[in-house]
């Protein structure tokens, strides 16, 4: 057979493209060439799988080889159609019986001694060849074990060309030297879930109530307050009160992460709500992701269905912070570049935690503030007005004092977890008809005209907007708010009380004591 094809996988973003890579041998001098819009590293192909050929014991074809990638149309980018080259000009010079090939994918790179290289979006690979009904997938050994999470197809895990011939023969595979695995010096700083307790906190009573609202509803939310008060500590507690990932999700996130190169040979899915935590002085393409060529999953992506905190969020450069307006509308980030238009996953929790000022103190009791109030506008404003305005929730977070917090009843993780997953299967529970899960991802005209509030709550908003108190996205953000409390508390629909506290959460008012019983300003008994 002078002309073969096998098939392989590309990816743009998280998209998975089947690619039939063809082989055809002609007469004519000595010469490889490969087409299909191949990038750098691609185009490089030629040398590799010719050594990787050679020392695996093959014997390279002395003619005119053509080695065609398609679609043509669609750019091809990385390393990991080197294994589908070879075994594709393989089948051409008769070598490997065709028939053996049918309805399987193949991704790896070679080394020049014919060992099988591990490579990025394993995963995301395993899943577009399912999703094509392909039976089986050969992919290096240590990719294997984050291709077999995905259900309906067979993993062979290899490590070299020569297991791969052999295994498509039907001979002895000869054992090879275990692989190396690539050193992964992002994967604990990236996705490292603190294992911390709620009942470590001392006081703190509006925060507890500020984080139980946002990781019950998916609320983003913003704290701030002097150094020492809590604001991190509250923050790295809120990953713990969320309930684990569905299917669907856990192997959406497991997909980013593996593109991101997060994921090792002993993968599990990602069942874990991910909690990302970039350093204040993350550039703008660690954020969003990038990279030369095909773009890669940026820290927000990595954060999907989960986390993104940022700490000491105004020394955060406000270019890079208000490129977060976007996906936090939206719940998906674009990335584009010459070669393609990738788009990644984005929905998110936004946790921000802040200083008030430069020396920290302002607003801090009695402590005394060493800034200037054109130091302390300037700092405040280094964080956007329409950033705020995305953020649910906003609490000050000040010192509580000893004595007050030592009469306080401390709640674990545990007890408020359970209060969040009640609120969380209400939610699932009322919208489950429309496609969303949480109170913040239903858009405002939806919860307006299909879930709408009483006549005291719509009215109490409505004055606060009137009063340009609330923007017309604010008020849709309180609605959202006011829902989850209501799911908190076990009622069908928000009462007048629950939507002034959503209103005091956003504005980072005082909260009203939920124990006093006498009716509200403003708020019919």
């Amino acid at each position: 057979m002078a002309l073969a094809q096998t098939w392989s996988v590309a990816l743009v973003g998280l998209e998975g493209h089947l690619v039939e890579v063809e082989a055809d041998i002609a007469q004519g001098l000595p010469k490889t060439t490969l087409i299909g819009l191949p990038d750098a590293s691609l185009s490089e192909a030629r040398d590799r799988v010719r050594a990787a050929v050679v020392n695996s014991g093959e014997r390279f074809p002395d003619r005119k080889v053509t080695i065609g990638l398609s679609p043509a149309t669609l750019p091809k980018t990385g390393s990991h159609y080197d294994v589908a080259i070879a075994l594709a000009l393989l089948t051409a010079a008769g070598v490997i019986d065709a028939e053996s090939l049918r309805q399987t994918a193949i991704i790896g790179e070679l080394g020049l001694d014919g060992r099988i290289r591990e490579v990025r979006g394993a995963l995301a690979m395993t899943l577009a060849a399912a999703r094509s009904s392909f039976e089986r997938i050969v992919v290096p050994e240590l990719n294997s074990g984050e291709a077999r999470l995905v259900p309906g197809i067979e993993v062979y895990g290899v490590r070299s060309l020569r297991q791969v011939l052999a295994l498509l023969r039907g001979t002895e595979i000869p054992d090879e030297a275990p692989p190396r695995a690539e050193p992964r010096l992002l994967s604990e700083s990236l996705t490292r879930v603190p294992e911390v307790d709620l009942d470590d906190i001392i006081g703190q009573r509006e925060g507890r109530r500020a984080i139980e609202a946002a990781a019950a509803g998916g609320h983003h939310l913003f704290l701030h307050g002097p150094p020492g008060s809590g604001k991190t500590m509250l923050a790295e507690r809120l990953a713990g009160l969320m309930p684990d990932l569905s299917t669907d999700d856990s192997l959406e996130v497991s997909a980013v992460h593996s593109l991101a190169g997060l994921l090792t040979n002993d993968a599990e899915l990602v069942v874990r709500p991910p909690f990302i935590a970039p350093h204040h002085t993350a550039s703008l393409s660690s954020l969003v992701g990038g990279g030369s060529g095909m773009p890669r999953p940026g820290a927000i992506s990595c954060a999907h269905r989960g986390i993104l905190f940022i700490d000491e969020a105004p020394e955060m450069h406000p270019l890079t912070l208000d490129t977060l307006r976007q996906p936090l509308e939206s719940g998906y980030i674009e990335v584009h570049r010459s070669a393609a238009v990738a788009k990644f996953p984005a929905r998110f929790m936004l946790v921000l935690a802040a200083n008030p000022c430069p020396c920290g103190m302002s607003g801090a009791g009695n402590a005394i503030c060493n800034c200037t109030p054109q130091v302390l506008a300037r700092y405040r404003q280094r964080i956007s007005g329409p950033i705020k305005d995305r953020l649910d929730i906003q609490r000050q977070i000040l010192p509580t004092a000893r004595g007050v917090a030592d009469r306080e009843a401390s709640e674990s993780t545990a007890a408020v977890a359970e209060r969040v997953k009640a609120a969380r299967d209400r939610q699932a529970y009322r919208y489950r008809e429309t496609g969303w899960i949480l109170n913040s991802e239903v858009p405002g005209p939806v919860l307006r005209r299909e879930f709408p509030l009483d006549a005291a709550s719509h009215k109490l908003l409505e004055d606060l907007y009137t009063a340009g108190r609330l923007t017309a996205r604010g008020f849709d953000r309180v609605v959202r708010v006011a829902w989850t409390l209501a799911d908190l508390q076990g009622i069908d629909q928000p009462t007048a009380a629950l939507t002034h506290e959503a209103f005091q959460l956003r504005t980072g008012e005082p909260l009203t004591d939920l124990s006093d019983t006498r009716p509200l300003k403003g708020i019919p008994a």
